[in-house]
Formats: structure tokens, C-alpha cells, sequence
């Protein structure tokens, strides 16, 4: 008997795997987007929440640094929801600005890629998927607080994998997308507020605009866009289906 099972059991975790489950009702969509904005909003909360989507943008980063060639050496991620991923290459030249344009451009996109799933009934796929991408950034990360927080969120997402039942799967993954695409939005804006008072000379913007001799205004109206046109797809798709 135990020889029959282990043939069989790759075939139905890769069926779990790929296969769809069925879309939660309507008001566990729209339940999931306030209780996104619940933790989004308020000041406090997002002092907490945001590690999230520093986790996400960091993470673009280092994607990015690796599909375009250079060597990723390392992230960290710190207590105040900053980071700072460093990678070797040329200082200059198209992987340097990808690289440096995916940081606030990473959670929107994320939160776009994961409602495209939703929209067909992955659900599955996607809380996998998203756990994978924690277990790969963990192994680059160079600082303790940075280790924890990648361990935690990428604990929950196994956990809910395997001991929640298909409606609580669904309702933590919506949640999960509206988060990054409600998310998404709020750091461009934050980024632009300190700018205007004089700050953050140092940002991503500030750097894509010192590599292409372009304003960083531009570059903050590029995350804007990216972030603002994610939210608006997303959100169609998850309420639509």
C-alpha cells in the first residue's frame, strides 16, 4: 500500500498545484479590500503594515538585478520599513536603471500579477508562488530583522497553504492582493511628500534620474502611473472575476 501511494501523491499535489479553485462570494471580495484599507490607511497601522510592501519592493530589486546580469550580494530590511538591496555590476547602462525602477514599481505589478491568477482560479498557485519568492529572498538576506519578518510572512503563507481550508485560502489571498495594489499606491505618494519638503534626495527617483538624466518628477509620475493603472486592472478583475 505504501508503494502505491508515493506514485500517486506527485500527480495530485502538481493537480493541487495548477489546478483552479472555486471564486469566493462577492462580499468576501470587497470584505478583503476594506480590511486592505483597514490596515493601509490608518498612520499607525501602516507603520507596521508597510514592511510588507517593503519586503515586495526590495524584492523587485533583486529580481531585477539578477534577470538583468548583475550579482546580487545581499538585502536588508529595517525596523523603520526601509531597505536597501545591493547588487555588483556596471554603475550605469539599462540592468542599472531596470534595477533601480523596480523597487516602487514591484508591489502594484505584484498585486496585478496575483489578481490576473485570481481572475482564473488559482488560488493555490498563488499562495505557493508567493511562498517560494519568500524562501528565495530569504536566502539574501544580511540582517536579523530583515530574516524575521521574510520568515514570518513566508511562515503564514505556508501555513494558510496547508491547514486552512479552501475559503479561508480565498479570502487570505484576495486580502493579500488588494493589500499590494491598495499598498502599492501609498509610498509613491509618501516618496513625493518628501521630496517637496526637501528630502529623500537620495531616493530611487533621485538615482533613475542621475542614470538617465531624466527628472525624477517623471520618475515619481512613472511609479504613479504604474502603481495607479495596477490598481485600477487589478481591482476589476477581482470584482469582476
Amino acid at each position: 500500500m505504501d508503494g502505491l501511494a508515493s506514485p500517486t501523491a506527485l500527480p495530485d499535489l502538481w493537480d493541487r498545484l495548477v489546478g483552479t479553485q472555486p471564486d469566493p462570494d462577492l462580499w468576501v471580495v470587497i470584505a478583503t479590500a476594506a480590511a486592505a484599507l483597514a490596515v493601509i490607511v490608518p498612520h499607525g497601522l501602516w507603520r507596521l503594515s508597510r514592511n510588507a510592501i517593503t519586503i515586495a519592493h526590495e524584492g523587485g530589486h533583486g529580481l531585477v538585478a539578477l534577470l538583468t546580469g548583475r550579482t546580487l550580494t545581499g538585502i536588508r530590511l529595517h525596523s523603520d520599513t526601509s531597505g536597501l538591496t545591493v547588487s555588483r555590476g556596471k554603475p550605469h547602462g539599462i540592468g542599472m536603471i531596470l534595477t533601480a525602477a523596480a523597487g516602487y514599481t514591484a508591489p502594484p505589478l505584484l498585486g496585478l500579477g496575483g489578481a490576473a491568477l485570481l481572475a482564473t482560479g488559482r488560488i493555490t498557485l498563488l499562495l505557493w508562488v508567493a511562498t517560494a519568492l519568500l524562501v528565495a529572498m530569504l536566502v539574501m538576506i544580511r540582517n536579523v530583522y530583515g530574516a524575521l519578518t521574510v520568515l514570518l510572512t513566508g511562515g503564514t503563507f505556508l501555513l494558510v497553504s496547508w491547514l486552512t481550508g479552501p475559503q479561508v485560502q480565498a479570502a487570505f489571498a484576495y486580502a493579500v492582493v488588494w493589500f499590494l495594489l491598495l499598498g502599492g499606491v501609498r509610498p509613491a505618494f509618501e516618496l513625493q511628500a518628501k521630496r517637496a519638503r526637501g528630502g529623500a534626495g537620495d531616493s530611487d527617483a533621485d538615482q533613475l534620474s542621475r542614470l538617465t538624466h531624466v527628472p525624477a518628477a517623471l520618475w515619481l509620475f512613472l511609479f504613479h502611473a504604474v502603481s495607479l493603472c495596477s490598481l485600477i486592472g487589478g481591482g476589476r478583475w477581482l470584482l469582476t472575476g
